[in-house]
């Protein structure tokens, strides 16, 4: 009986040991990188976060059809990539009252035509599209 208590006890740590890593890895920040393009910011599944060079520190201008073809993200927390400083990211509210992580102040998007990880597609469309650099 003691034994199977142990092993109970055991299970169960481990279990919560692995759902912290879980977590913390949902919320991680990655980098990538691609020839042509350099280092870029991807969420922990590898999608790439864009910035619009219309938006303004803490301000997003893009909304309405904009948010179709550039869905926000958002991440209550955000674990950040090695050399990166995790006080770079934040969270706004917007004006249509979502929210939206930031980073160095900047609104953090995707690009809706980006359909597998890696993918950069959204990378200087219309000259004010960029991948967020780290």
């Amino acid at each position: 009986m003691r034994k199977r208590a142990v092993l109970f006890a055991m299970c169960a740590v481990l279990s919560l040991a692995l759902a912290g890593a879980a977590y913390a890895d949902h919320h991680a920040i990655k980098i990538s990188a691609k020839d042509g393009i350099g280092k870029f910011l991807t969420d922990a599944k590898g999608m790439t976060l864009y910035i619009f060079k219309k938006d303004s520190p803490g301000k997003s201008a893009c909304a309405g059809p904009c948010v179709e073809k550039w869905p926000l993200y958002f991440a209550e927390k955000v674990v950040a990539p090695e050399g990166v400083m995790a006080g770079d990211f934040g969270t706004i509210t917007r004006e249509d009252g979502k929210k939206q992580t930031t980073y160095k102040g900047w609104p953090l998007y995707y690009f809706a035509g980006d359909k597998a990880p890696g993918d950069t597609l959204g990378q200087g469309m219309g000259t004010v599209w960029f991948v967020a650099n780290p």
